[in-house]
């Protein structure tokens, strides 16, 4: 069915209004799926495209935000399970430019979001976190990143409240076990 020029524009307005100010929440989940900034680009462009071409699906005045967070990590489950069936596959002319790019430089990228971040939360729970099975780094990031109840993560996720509430216990605990050397060597005494 096409639409014509007015339910475009409202479907257009609806887009920028409601969903454009999620991009960089959208972004910082997916980089934390991915691990990987060109990856997490692509999951972010990927949900967009999906939430445009159904957006007469969304119910306007709902959580916008819960919606986009749901086709993000739906597209990325879908993206993982493909490219688990496929073999890898490397990119000889690309590997070739990388290095020659490599050896006549002798400078490595500058990743800005290393400076921008930097002190912001330190290294090593940036590192425990991203070392977290993704269901259980994914929880974390959704309610201690990101702010959703436990109710929207349920319906995000698809798994029942219970389900949330155990994998959130989950994760703060292998959390709390990846960092209690770093919290000691920075002082903290261990509560028992």
């Amino acid at each position: 069915m096409e639409l014509t020029g007015t339910e475009r524009q409202l479907n257009e307005r609806l887009f920028e209004k409601e969903f454009m100010p999620h991009l960089d929440a959208l972004y910082n989940f997916a980089y934390h799926l991915t691990l990987n900034e060109e990856d997490a680009n692509d999951l972010v462009q990927d949900t967009f495209l999906k939430a445009f071409r159904f957006i007469n699906s969304y119910e306007r005045g709902t959580n916008a935000k819960a919606w986009l967070f749901k086709i993000l990590k739906n597209s990325f489950i879908n993206e993982y399970r493909r490219k688990t069936r496929q073999p890898g596959e490397v990119d000889f002319e690309e590997y070739v430019a990388f290095q020659d790019a490599e050896e006549g430089t002798g400078v490595g990228d500058l990743d800005m979001r290393d400076e921008i971040f930097k002190g912001l939360i330190g290294d090593e729970v940036t590192q425990a976190l991203n070392e977290l099975p993704v269901d259980f780094r994914t929880i974390l990031i959704l309610c201690d990143i990101e702010g959703f109840s436990y109710e929207e993560m349920a319906k995000i996720i698809d798994i029942p409240i219970g389900t949330v509430r155990s994998r959130l216990h989950r994760a703060r605990n292998l959390m709390k076990e990846k960092l209690r050397d770093y919290a000691k060597k920075m002082g903290y005494k261990e509560n028992r």
